[in-house]
């Protein structure tokens, strides 16, 4: 009617969020059953089933979880733990932190983890994120054990899909770290982990001066011996010293070869190698007759000055980028007058630079024959 106005009023009733909350609402609801409830968040009601027979009742806020079974001879086992709680579906419902665990008459059952299965244990197969490939079962003894299922795989203490391990390649049931690399047997092509998945470079191939090998469990083309590279391409190096040489082929002869110590800025040099006792040795110096003049001057010994075939003074500046690129024994070989050899060996030797005078700095512990 006109200048007047209607009001509707409804009540909706409010339902219990849980069993102990319908236990509280009514004082004849203490008996098991079947009831409707509406957790905080949850869009409709639905129904539960209320026990009300154990303790204090209401077992659907901390929440208790009790496990109650019965085995086939009817015996009774009972666990209890004082805190329960599971993740939504994002998180695939995962089992939550279980509280302090107590039961009755438990002995006789092995209790796993809600995201593992148990089995026999000599059928069972515990497979890892660092070795995928590989039944882990060193520590397994008669009985049941608990495993990941199917498709899940042990990462510190907990079971994982498989793809949050890194990344799956079904070739040696492998698992790849996120950012690592694998290669193929035959070395024809090398994936990276990347988010998650492989990324293929299906053109991977190895230098003509490489080889397809596997070294410390990490497969890839790796540089040949005097070559230096990632595998694919592979160039020629100079070695640093003698010893470099020998290294590379114990076979060579005493000779000439040509090195580059670290650090020298100019172009590589020769030198001559002594190939015995152990090989790989440096001359830096060598009088045999007295066919070359060694009173010479600052510079001469500085450049270095002779044959290398014959008389030769290496030169003190080439000394000192040798000897201070790693550590060095030196070996001095003498010859008496009637031709009897002697030798002095000392396990370290190293010389200044210029503004030093080229002075030693550093000499080790002696053994030989000269009799010093």
């Amino acid at each position: 009617m006109e200048g007047q106005s209607s009001f509707f009023f409804y009540q909706q009733s409010t339902y219990p969020r849980d069993c102990r909350e319908v236990q509280g609402q009514c004082s004849s609801h203490n008996s098991s059953g079947v009831f409707m409830i509406k957790p905080d968040g949850y869009p409709d009601p639905f129904e539960v089933y209320c026990d009300n027979t154990d303790r204090s009742g209401g077992w659907t806020k901390k929440y208790q979880l009790v496990i109650e079974l019965t085995t086939s001879s009817g015996h009774l086992i009972w666990v209890f733990y004082d805190h329960f709680r599971i993740s939504d579906a994002f998180s695939h419902f995962k089992l939550g932190n279980l509280g302090n665990y107590s039961g009755e008459n438990t002995d006789a059952i092995t209790f796993c983890p809600s995201n593992m299965d148990i089995d026999n244990c000599s059928t069972a197969c515990q497979r890892t994120c660092e070795a995928p490939g590989i039944c882990q079962d060193e520590d397994c003894t008669d009985g049941e054990v608990c495993f990941c299922p199917d498709g899940f795989f042990m990462k510190g203490s907990d079971c994982v899909p498989r793809e949050q391990c890194g990344c799956y390649v079904s070739e040696g049931q492998t698992i790849v770290a996120e950012g690592d690399f694998f290669v193929n047997a035959g070395c024809t092509r090398k994936g990276v982990c990347t988010n998650g998945q492989i990324i293929w470079d299906e053109g991977y191939a190895c230098s003509p001066n490489a080889n397809c090998e596997e070294r410390n469990n990490i497969r890839q083309c790796y540089c040949d011996n005097g070559y230096g590279g990632d595998g694919e391409t592979c160039t020629s190096v100079t070695p640093k010293d003698c010893q470099e040489i020998y290294d590379v082929d114990s076979t060579r002869n005493n000779g000439i070869y040509r090195i580059k110590p670290t650090g020298w800025t100019g172009p590589a040099f020769e030198v001559y190698c002594n190939m015995t006792d152990r090989g790989g040795w440096t001359v830096f110096q060598r009088r045999v007759d007295g066919s070359q003049d060694f009173y010479l001057g600052w510079n001469s010994y500085k450049q270095g000055f002779g044959n290398l075939n014959i008389n030769f003074w290496l030169g003190n500046d080439k000394l000192y980028y040798l000897t201070n690129q790693k550590r060095y024994e030196i070996r001095i070989d003498l010859v008496k007058a009637y031709g009897a050899p002697y030798y002095a060996k000392f396990d370290f030797f190293r010389t200044n630079d210029e503004s030093d005078n080229y002075r030693l700095s550093g000499v080790g512990t002696y053994s030989g024959t000269a009799g010093l």
